[in-house]
């Protein structure tokens, strides 16, 4: 599977953006999908997981009420609206997908075994 994450850039404390991620196989709809972010000198860090069969979401708590994972099936898409942005949130944003997971695992980066190529998500004060 190639996922390709898209739509970042530079946005104004309290702007939106949005992004998304497409997969390369019709089979998408049995994956989880999720989306992390890393900001310079620190871990890659958990933001919302998306379970395309069940539909059930998983957000992290720092994300939570502004931003909202959504789905395209027919583009093989999944987008994150990203509202009320604030400067903690800058960071290149990955999507990752994988087949396997269970709920447990899904807020963790290594149990992921597919990864887009990131986009970088800038938040100014």
């Amino acid at each position: 599977v190639q996922l390709q994450a898209s739509g970042g850039g530079l946005v104004q404390a309290g702007g939106s953006l949005t992004l998304s991620c497409t997969a390369s196989e019709r089979t998408y709809s049995r994956f989880i999908m999720g989306w992390f972010r890393q900001a310079p000198g620190k871990e890659r860090e958990f933001v919302v997981a998306y379970n395309w069969s069940g539909g059930a979401t998983y957000y992290a708590d720092s994300v939570k009420g502004r931003f909202t994972i959504s789905r395209d099936n027919a583009k093989n898409t999944m987008y994150l609206q990203m509202n009320n942005l604030k400067p903690e949130d800058t960071a290149v944003y990955y999507c990752a997908a994988d087949s396997r997971l269970i709920a447990s695992s899904v807020r963790y980066a290594h149990e992921y075994d597919y990864w887009g190529q990131g986009t970088q998500v800038t938040v100014s004060s």
